[in-house]
Parts: C-alpha cells; sequence; structure tokens
C-alpha cells in the first residue's frame, strides 16, 4: 500500500501528454476474443484495469503480448479454453462484464461473476441480458447481486433482433454491439449510448471485417458477419485525463497546454471552465488552459448527464475547482446515486460543501481557503479530485487508497512533477 503527499503547488505551468482512454482501451481488448487471428492494440495505458483485463483474457485462452516501453499490446485467441471469467478477476473491475458479448458470440456460451468495480451507485447488468436474451441467449443462472453471484448466459445461435434500451448504457451498448457482429442478420440498438469510447470500439470492429453503422449516435446498426480477422487499432485519448488536467490548470491558476486530446470530447468542461473566467484556447491536437495572474474566477452550476452532456467522471473534479471559485456553484447529479463520496473528504480540507435533494445535489460554498489533510480516496474521480484540491491547499495533503487512481490515471505522479506539483508517492508507513 501506499499513500500520495502533495503540497500547495502554486499555478502549474507547462505540457502534458494525455494518455490512451482508459474506458476505450477496455473494450477494445474485451473486442479481441471475436476473431482467432492477431490484434494490436497501440497507445494503450499502463494502468491496473488493463492489467486485470489482460490477465482476464489470459484466461480464457488467449496469449497476450504486452510492450509497456512501446505503449501496446498483442493480442491472439486463437484457441479459447474457457468461457468463465475467474470471480476474483471480475470483482476486481466492473469492466470484466464485457467479455460476456464476445464469449457468447464466439463460443456460444459465457460466465461470469456479478462486477465490482468503484462503488459510486448501483450498476446493474440488467440491460446487458436484455440484449442477449433478445439475441437469442438464455440466461439460466443469476444469483443476489449484493453477494456477487454469476451469471450465465447460453446459445445455440444469436439472431439479429431491434432492442431498445430503457437507458443509455454504455457497457451495454458495448456488450450487445460485439455480440451481434457475429450473429445473423441485422441488429438495430436504439436509445443506444452515444459516448466516443463506443465510437472507437465500432471503428476498431469495422477493421475487424465488422458491418456496423452509427455508433455515436442514438441508432446503431449491426449487420452480423460469419468471422471476423485481426486487426491494429490506435486508443482515442482519455477524455476524462485531459479534463483532470485542464481542471489542474484551473484550480491552481497556472497555465498548462494539454497534448493529445480531443477537445470535441470534453466539450461541456470547456464551456463551463469559460463560464467561470478560465482561458481556454483549442488548437488542432492540444489545448491551453490558463486561469494565472489576479483574474477573477467565478462559480458555475454544473448537472451530470450522459454524453454529450457534461461527464459524471469530471464531476468530482469540478467540485475541487468550485470550492476555490468565487461564489456558489451548485452540482446535480444524475447519472449515479451515490456519486458523492469524496464530498465528506473534500469537507476535511474546508471545502463546506452540502447535500440536499435527497443527496443528488451539491452545493459548493466557493471562496474557500482549502487546508491539507489526511483523506481517502473512495473511487477513481474522488482520487482526481483530492489530487487537485491537494495543489491548491495550504500546508500538506496525503490521500490514502490510491490504488483507486492507479486504475484509471496512468504515471499521474510523474505527469503532475512535470508541471511543477509538489506531489510524491510514500509506503503507507512513512512518517
Amino acid at each position: 500500500m501506499s499513500i500520495i503527499r502533495i503540497g500547495q503547488s502554486g499555478p502549474l505551468k507547462g505540457e502534458v501528454e494525455v494518455s490512451g482512454s482508459k474506458n476505450a482501451v477496455l473494450p477494445l481488448l474485451a473486442a479481441t476474443l471475436l476473431t482467432e487471428e492477431a490484434c494490436e492494440i497501440t497507445d494503450v495505458p499502463d494502468l491496473k484495469d488493463v492489467d486485470v483485463m489482460c490477465r482476464l483474457l489470459r484466461s480464457f485462452g488467449a496469449v497476450v503480448e504486452e510492450d509497456k516501453g512501446g505503449k501496446s499490446i498483442k493480442v491472439r485467441a486463437k484457441t479459447l479454453t474457457s468461457n468463465e471469467a475467474p470471480c476474483g478477476l471480475v470483482k476486481k473491475m466492473r469492466a470484466s462484464v464485457l467479455a460476456m458479448g464476445p464469449l457468447l458470440a464466439r463460443t456460444g456460451r459465457a460466465k461470469v461473476s456479478l462486477p465490482g468495480g468503484c462503488a459510486i451507485g448501483k450498476r446493474p447488468i440488467d440491460l446487458h441480458l436484455k440484449g442477449f436474451r433478445a439475441l437469442g441467449a438464455d440466461i439460466v443462472s443469476m444469483e443476489d447481486e449484493e453477494n456477487y453471484g454469476y451469471v450465465e448466459a447460453v446459445t445455440s445461435e444469436l439472431k439479429g433482433v431491434e432492442i431498445y434500451l430503457d437507458t443509455r448504457s454504455v457497457g451495454a451498448t458495448e456488450n450487445i454491439i460485439m455480440a451481434a457482429a457475429l450473429s445473423r442478420g441485422v441488429t438495430l440498438i436504439e436509445n443506444a449510448a452515444q459516448e466516443p469510447e463506443i465510437v472507437d470500439l465500432a471503428n476498431f470492429l469495422n477493421k475487424m471485417g465488422a458491418k456496423i453503422k452509427g455508433a455515436g449516435t442514438d441508432v446503431v446498426k449491426i449487420e452480423g458477419v460469419e468471422r471476423l480477422h485481426g486487426a491494429n487499432h490506435t486508443v482515442i485519448p482519455d477524455r476524462i485525463e485531459a479534463a483532470t488536467f485542464l481542471l489542474a490548470a484551473a484550480v491552481t491558476k497556472g497555465d498548462i497546454t494539454v497534448t493529445n486530446m480531443l477537445s470535441d470530447h470534453v466539450k461541456p468542461v470547456i464551456a463551463k471552465l469559460r463560464e467561470c473566467g478560465v482561458t481556454v484556447e483549442d488548437g488542432a491536437n492540444e489545448t491551453r488552459v490558463y486561469a494565472s495572474g489576479d483574474r477573477m474566477l467565478t462559480a458555475t452550476d454544473i448537472k451530470t448527464l450522459p454524453y454529450p452532456g457534461f461527464p459524471t467522471d469530471v464531476q468530482p473534479q469540478f467540485m475541487a475547482f468550485l470550492a476555490t471559485a468565487s461564489g456558489s456553484g451548485v452540482i446535480r447529479e444524475t447519472v449515479f446515486e451515490n456519486r458523492f463520496g469524496h464530498v465528506p473528504e473534500l469537507n476535511k480540507m474546508n471545502a463546506g460543501v452540502t447535500l440536499a435533494r435527497e443527496g443528488r445535489e451539491a452545493i459548493v460554498p466557493g471562496g474557500r481557503i482549502l487546508r491539507g489533510a489526511k483523506v481517502r480516496a473512495t473511487d477513481l474521480r474522488a482520487g482526481a479530485a483530492l489530487i487537485l484540491a491537494g495543489l491548491a491547499a495550504e500546508a500538506e495533503t496525503e490521500i490514502s487508497d490510491v490504488y483507486h487512481i492507479d486504475r484509471g490515471y496512468s504515471n499521474i505522479i510523474e505527469k503532475f512533477s512535470s508541471l511543477g506539483a509538489d506531489i510524491k508517492r510514500l509506503p503507507h508507513t512513512a512518517k
């Protein structure tokens, strides 16, 4: 176990490169199970979740070669020796459930335990199962989700069908797309999620020989094919990491140029930063954000929504910034019912945030002088928010349970250090 220790860092300045997307690379790796041929994924971030996914692929019989120096992973699932996901791996990472679609399509059977991951609210897999049932699978066993039961799907053949998703689930959209890619006939997913990571998955599958149209819209059409072949693909930049560094410039009143980012993927974040008085300059493949000098940064309100709305994965980081801005801001969380686990931790640092509307709304008073404290990363994005708060806080901040942060941010200490941050990783026993 380790901790992250942060000292007040003043304005951060410099250039930082965004890594490949965590939320894109995991379904891409799962998709390699759909073919017997070799696939190579490049610009892969060095993350704990990627390590877990690689272990999961190996458990099914795939040969996985990791080149962390070259940021690439080669996968060949020529022979699948298992279609059951080990419980220990699935509990570590919710994205493990994305193996179900490929396994079902490739072998006619998939068995996984109900997934773990960050405790940010209920995230059942009922929409995944609804899609598999519609395609012709039987769900033969499912136990109590609270006890991490197993779910098993079996089929003799998947057939194209129209599927309407009750809510826009990213994981369900991805899983159904992968299963339908090898089905017989045409599948239409209506009310599909529209995230860029889904577009990236569809692009990869099309390189493999799939016939997918409409990814990135609310209706996705998949024309099933008999087989898929190997392909090479580069992961899109991580929009949540990019937004985190944009907010790092704002919270420290710094001047940061973020490279390898697609500003179109973080439009709502950029718009809200501009509302607060932060200057954001878009380039072809980079964005400069600066809030230096004596300028007054003022609060605004945000409401999280599925893409293309304001991302729930940036809500905690934006809260840390609002705590330092002038005036009161209101954050309305509509995606997850338990996405304010970071509030008690930020309040240890004098953020003064209060919750309203049965815990779905946070009132951030703003204008606070944050003070360093010993805090805990309650989930991945909460950990990022605490780093931002620690950069702006007086005295030292110590963050524990940093394994959450390591699940989603590649080389986070080195990147912030390169911008002038006083940040270190230390053994938990350090005095």
